[in-house]
């Protein structure tokens, strides 16, 4: 299990309280001839001590809201992502369905950014979007 990555915040948290609106709607169709459709990455989740939750999308890319909850003063920090598919695969008996999926730590850099400024994050949402198409 990955070590929680702990970052200090400090004064740079303070952001604007009106942030760039994100209009596209979510899809989570496959391409080709055979269509389906794949599990959306949730909206909230807690993982290694820490609450996400989603607080924008368009097309392929994503912010997470990270909270610490480990002390009085929750650090409150932007995570950044490219959203990836996985096809769906059998273990014995049981079908894993279609999934989006977000990146591994293995992948951080490349398809996920840690920012503590909100601004920021969202500026580093229309570059990989305008660059990539999402990251499709």
């Amino acid at each position: 299990m990955p070590t929680p990555r702990l970052k200090s915040c400090g004064r740079e948290r303070a952001h604007s309280l009106l942030s760039p609106a994100i209009t596209t709607i979510p899809t989570a169709r496959a391409g080709g001839k055979k269509q389906h459709f794949y599990k959306l990455l949730p909206r909230q989740f807690r993982r290694d001590g820490f609450n996400y939750q989603q607080i924008a999308r368009e097309e392929n890319a994503a912010i997470y809201e990270q909270r610490w909850n480990g002390r009085s003063n929750p650090c409150v920090s932007y995570e950044v992502i490219r959203i990836r598919r996985r096809e769906g695969f059998q273990i014995g008996n049981r079908f894993i369905p279609p999934a989006e999926v977000y990146p591994r730590s293995e992948r951080w850099g490349e398809s996920g950014w840690t920012f503590c400024n909100k601004d920021a994050a969202f500026a580093a949402l229309r570059e990989i979007t305008a660059t990539t198409g999402g990251g499709a």
